[in-house]
């Protein structure tokens, strides 16, 4: 487990979560193919948003149960709440977004989230 600090590209929306990030999730559905994100979850308790709360866009499409944040300055897709499998509140992590983690270091699993 280790404490991670990330934010948009202008610092307006800043989080800190808490998790084991041993690899991140590359999903092709119509807005990740786009975004470009890779996705580390975390459970809801374990994120704190630090600032930028009142500047937080929130895109939601198809079914409607992933809220979507973005920076309303910049643009930059930093997380998304929603529930997991078993029900409970998660968050995923843009890990872009996080600061001192390199990327390439990381394991990248691909998710099929278009055939959902």
């Amino acid at each position: 487990m280790g404490v991670y600090e990330g934010s948009c590209h202008c610092g307006t929306v800043r989080f800190r979560a808490t998790l084991a990030l041993e690899g991140v999730m590359e999903c092709n559905c119509s807005i990740d193919a786009r975004v470009g994100g890779l996705l580390a979850p975390v459970a809801a308790e374990q994120f704190e948003l630090l600032a930028g709360a009142d500047e937080l866009g929130d895109y939601q499409f198809g079914k409607k149960h992933i809220h979507r944040m973005f920076c309303r300055t910049c643009g930059i897709h930093t997380f998304a709440r929603g529930t997991g499998r078993g029900g409970e509140p998660m968050v995923m992590l843009n890990a872009r977004c996080l600061e001192g983690v390199e990327l390439g270091d990381l394991k990248v699993t691909r998710f099929d989230g278009r055939s959902l």
